[in-house]
């Protein structure tokens, strides 16, 4: 495959900025549309009010109903960080608001398979809930709803997956996503409450909510409704404090890579915030150590790639209970035996992935040496019989950047194809799915997602022609130029910008993350000095012209050749801590000959 070519953003003059401000950093806000301080203003009173999202009052109906009555509540999550997280948030918000009576259950990926299920809910009857509440799923559950509403429960479904063509007859579901469906349970077509919430959902004004902020923002209206109601007041209690659970938010939505919109920079910096002033739940708290990170100079980007992983590796190869209970527990010596659980629960799958990820690109180098770059397909799909299906989407991930392609990972569960994809910008993989359906009728059993990432399952004689028709639908909708990977610079760095300010004032610029990524620069170095280190790392002395020398690493390289005496790189600054000591360190993300 052809390597990335390094392309310079264009930004706009930068607007009306602090003095103070370091002019780099005014440039990558820029480039990222961000125009005035207000835009960086990440202050909790300027989220977007629940009350806009569609459903969200009769769902506070049944709330604080059940609330009142003291009835028997369920929370049914998902596997994975957002899910976890969502599921943990809705416990701890509805046990403060005065429920005394909340459970959760979350789907085994081995046993029931994804979201509110028939068995599932059968699971559930002895505990005889009189309310479910999905959180990060049950868009597309009709079965399960209809299961659960014919045991005489009432159902909230809160979810940001897109639906289908017709939404399941649950009692209210909360999600911004659900604005554009042709049919609801209530009637043949969309029924007068249906459409206005799905008007209402349509002109919310971010449609990236995680699965666990939308819940938080459910746990929002229902406390605005209860102090209407009189309902602290009458039970003598104090208003509970809903920023407590702003950790959890935030992990969930940087683990969940959904964009960071204003929005969502909002949620994630106030549960850095708290993070980092020593106020986050004990299980994320003791997560951070595990990983070896400080958590009180928490970034998203440890979120995302130290303790999001270790959450999710639960759901991957175990029960997502573990992950549940971590988050849940208040206990500082029971969230440290947990996370450390979930350590080595997270080392196995990072183990186990290595080895599928070497399968998987060798089996792409072979078919490239046979056939040549050109007639790999557009639309790859990857499958191995011994795969690990837990894993699968994170092989799809890899496989996705190396190629520059959508990519979805296959693997056998339970007699069926288990399936995982990632897609790159501008190919919406659930859109693309729900085109074959309708296109081969049959062919997918199931299906769903979100633009970059998508989850299916086939019948296993169904994988060639699943094979062909992702690969011609591909070719149908990806130009040739997204197919060539880029990777986009925020321009150079004059030699004073190399300095240990400019890295601090980009790392707390954040929060950035998928939609919004961290600043990345490129140009022209002297090598001064190289050398391997742990096998597959390369660590270099670089040198601008007329700069001082600087450290770099570059990590995962599979050679042990000199590099070039010149090179040009695209890197970060990132700040390196040794003994206690900074260090201004350059994380390269490619070099190339100048």
């Amino acid at each position: 495959m052809k390597p990335p070519r390094i392309e310079r953003r264009t930004a706009p003059e930068a607007g009306d900025w602090p003095e103070a401000m370091h002019p780099v950093l005014r440039r990558v806000y820029a480039a990222r549309g961000i125009a005035s301080p207000e835009q960086i203003e990440h202050r909790l009173a300027t989220l977007l009010p629940p009350q806009q999202l569609g459903g969200i009052t009769r769902a506070c109906e049944l709330l604080e109903t059940a609330i009142r009555e003291q009835s028997r509540i369920v929370i049914v999550g998902d596997f994975d960080c957002d899910g976890a997280t969502g599921t943990a948030v809705a416990v701890r918000g509805l046990r403060a608001l005065g429920a005394s009576d909340v459970g959760y259950a979350v789907p085994n990926r081995f046993l029931h398979g994804y979201g509110l299920s028939p068995s599932i809910v059968g699971e559930l009857l002895p505990q005889r809930p009189r309310l479910l509440i999905t959180v990060d799923n049950g868009i597309a559950a009709h079965a399960g709803v209809a299961a659960a509403k014919a045991h005489g429960m009432h159902v909230i479904v809160t979810d940001h997956h897109l639906p289908g063509a017709s939404l399941p007859d649950a009692d209210a579901i909360v999600n911004p996503n659900a604005g554009a469906v042709e049919a609801c349970a209530h009637g043949d077509m969309l029924c007068d409450a249906c459409a206005q919430d799905a008007s209402m959902n349509a002109a919310f004004p971010s449609k990236h909510l995680a699965g666990v902020s939308v819940m938080f923002y459910l746990l929002l209206a229902l406390r605005a409704r209860l102090r209407e109601s009189g309902w602290f007041a009458a039970c003598g209690v104090a208003e509970p404090d809903l920023a407590s659970l702003l950790d959890l938010v935030a992990l969930g939505t940087v683990a969940d890579l959904v964009p960071l919109d204003r929005n969502n920079r909002i949620l994630v910096e106030a549960g850095l915030k708290r993070l980092r002033s020593g106020r986050g739940c004990a299980g994320v708290a003791a997560l951070f150590h595990a990983g070896k990170r400080d958590v009180a100079r928490a970034v998203s980007g440890d979120l995302g790639f130290v303790v999001g992983p270790r959450i999710n590796a639960a759901g991957r190869l175990e029960d997502m209970r573990l992950g549940i209970e971590c988050l849940l527990t208040d206990d500082p010596v029971r969230a440290a035996e947990l996370a450390a659980t979930l350590s080595a629960i997270n080392a196995e799958r990072q183990e186990l992935q290595a080895g599928m990820v070497e399968q998987a690109e060798s089996e792409v180098g072979a078919w490239i040496a046979a056939r040549g770059d050109g007639a790999l397909p557009h639309g790859v799909v990857l499958f191995n019989p011994d795969w690990h299906h837990g894993v699968v989407g994170l092989v799809a991930s890899k496989l996705k950047e190396s190629l520059q392609r959508p990519v979805v990972a296959c693997a056998v569960a339970d007699g069926e194809i288990k399936a995982s994809g990632r897609s790159i910008p501008g190919f919406h993989l659930r859109d693309a799915l729900a085109e074959i359906d309708a296109r081969h009728p049959g062919l997918l059993l199931r299906f769903g997602g979100h633009a970059m990432a998508a989850g299916l399952s086939l019948r296993r004689d169904d994988i060639d022609a699943f094979t062909a028709a992702f690969d011609a639908i591909a070719r149908e909708r990806i130009a040739p130029e997204q197919l060539e990977s880029v990777l986009l610079s925020d321009g150079e760095l004059m030699p004073g910008d190399f300095s240990i300010e400019l890295a601090q004032a980009l790392r707390a610029g954040g929060p950035w993350g998928q939609a919004f990524p961290e600043p990345l620069f490129d140009g022209e170095f002297k090598v001064d000095s190289w050398r391997v280190v742990g096998e597959k790392h390369l660590r270099m002395r670089l040198r601008r012209d007329g700069g001082a020398p600087v450290d770099a690493v570059q990590f995962n390289v599979r050679t042990d050749a000199a590099p070039p005496p010149r090179i040009r790189a695209a890197y970060q600054l990132a700040l390196d801590e040794w003994q206690g000591a900074l260090r201004l360190q350059l994380l390269l993300r490619h070099i190339e000959p100048a």
